[in-house]
């Protein structure tokens, strides 16, 4: 793992979160996207190396959505940028940590993601990230 890569919070509403973003962090949002296959609207900043990624759901019935629901907004997940996803991703699962999807998927910002359970990881979730070239 070479970085975080970002750091996401889950929010009810992105257009109550972006301006708040914006005035805490100093910095405009440059880049909202919908990922559809996750049922989320992502939002993101960038202030210096770190960047910060808002996560809406897009139902209810989506892993944000249901993140929401039980947990209320706040930190979602930590993601770490990985040279080789697919070669880290068999390390991890090698050591007994438990991947979320047994390939990489497109995810936002440009990137193919895996998730690890957060029960293999003291209770976070963990994202990895390999920006797709």
């Amino acid at each position: 793992m070479n970085k975080i890569e970002h750091i996401g919070i889950a929010v009810k509403e992105l257009g109550l979160s972006i301006p708040l973003f914006e005035q805490l962090l100093n910095t405009p949002c440059y880049k909202t996207e919908e990922v559809a296959s996750e049922g989320v609207k992502t939002a993101f900043f960038q202030q210096g190396p770190n960047k910060i990624e808002l996560l809406e759901a897009a139902s209810e019935n989506s892993p944000i959505g249901k993140f929401i629901a039980k947990k209320g907004e706040g930190i979602h997940h930590i993601a770490f940028d990985v040279d080789n996803i697919e070669a880290e991703m068999k390390r991890l699962a090698a050591l007994g940590f438990e991947l979320l999807n047994t390939v990489p998927k497109p995810g936002a910002d440009n990137k193919l993601v895996c998730f690890l359970h957060p029960k293999s990881t003291n209770g976070v979730l963990i994202e990895l990230c390999q920006e797709i070239r």
